[in-house]
């Protein structure tokens, strides 16, 4: 069943787009990720313009991220406090991002920059992730063996310090300040909720468990993304609602599902999973940039006619 989409100005099928939302709702629940890092990209394949997918892709991250956070907060795996402290820099963050990208949309360099964020952040996240995952599932087959002590860096020698009863840390605010500005930032340029940049970085820089770290991301991500999406609305225009009820829909159902299996997953099998499908992402992105350069190439010979 095509449908119309009046702000991407494209036709495309409805059911494409409930199911787009319901793998990324799955993904969302299952590792407290938004899933934007897949979903901008998948709008591109199928032909959404870049502007649109990424101001529309963060309503859909709202959508499944809320649905995911629900189930946490009934689990009682969502740190508050923290999350807080995250969101008051990525609100800034996001702020900060919107300015950038409309520069970069002036300019017509937002295309090229979306692709390059996305290649460098997943290909560095994603490999780290893997490694770190891999060692775990390593020493898990040892018996006997445990994981490596946690060493008390230089985020534990900070000043403005808060204790964080949930995740059962004392650590300076400073750090989950900084990682929140980045991932505002990383929403309003690449259409992402950040978690794939949040999740490594609450685990292994703030040492928080990973069964509070899923629902704490997603609660972030909620604020942040809404925000985002009302920027790039007001100020860009791009956010096309028939698309984005298409893949809230699907989201929501989608997160159900997955924080149901990733409840009943090891953590370090849902890091490696995760790494995987950050990596696989990166891949396709940076084949594209390297080898597929015909449409630059047909808009250079247009110009010169």
């Amino acid at each position: 069943m095509q449908i119309y989409l009046p702000i991407a100005e494209v036709s495309v099928n409805a059911f494409l787009l409930l199911g787009l939302g319901g793998i990324i709702g799955i993904l969302s629940g299952m590792f407290g990720v938004g899933g934007g890092f897949l979903m901008t990209p998948l709008l591109f394949f199928i032909g959404i313009p870049p502007a649109v997918a990424v101001a529309t892709g963060a309503v859909q991250i709202v959508a499944s991220s809320f649905s995911g956070v629900l189930a946490h907060l009934r689990r009682k795996t969502v740190d508050l406090k923290m999350g807080t402290v995250l969101l008051v820099g990525g609100l800034i963050g996001a702020a900060v991002g919107i300015v950038l990208f409309n520069y970069l949309k002036f300019l017509g360099q937002v295309d090229l920059l979306v692709n390059l964020c996305y290649v460098v952040f997943l290909g560095i996240i994603g490999g780290l992730m893997f490694i770190e995952s891999w060692r775990a599932i390593r020493r898990s087959k040892v018996p006997g063996s445990r994981p490596p002590r946690r060493k008390h860096g230089l985020v534990h020698a900070l000043p403005l310090k808060m204790k964080f009863r949930v995740s059962g840390l004392y650590i300076s605010v400073i750090p989950p300040l900084i990682i929140g500005l980045t991932v505002g930032i990383l929403a309003a340029i690449m259409g992402v909720g950040g978690g794939f940049v949040m999740l490594p970085a609450m685990i292994y820089l703030l040492g928080m468990p990973t069964k509070v770290v899923i629902g704490t991301s997603l609660f972030q991500i909620i604020f942040v993304t809404a925000f985002t999406t009302m920027l790039h609305a007001t100020t860009n225009f791009t956010v096309d609602i028939v698309l984005a009820v298409l893949l809230s829909i699907g989201g929501v159902i989608g997160a159900q599902v997955g924080t149901r299996i990733g409840v009943k997953m090891k953590a370090e099998n849902l890091r490696i999973l995760l790494a995987m499908m950050v990596l696989a992402v990166c891949g396709k992105l940076a084949f594209d940039l390297l080898v597929m350069p015909s449409e630059l190439y047909s808009l250079g010979t247009g110009g010169d006619h």
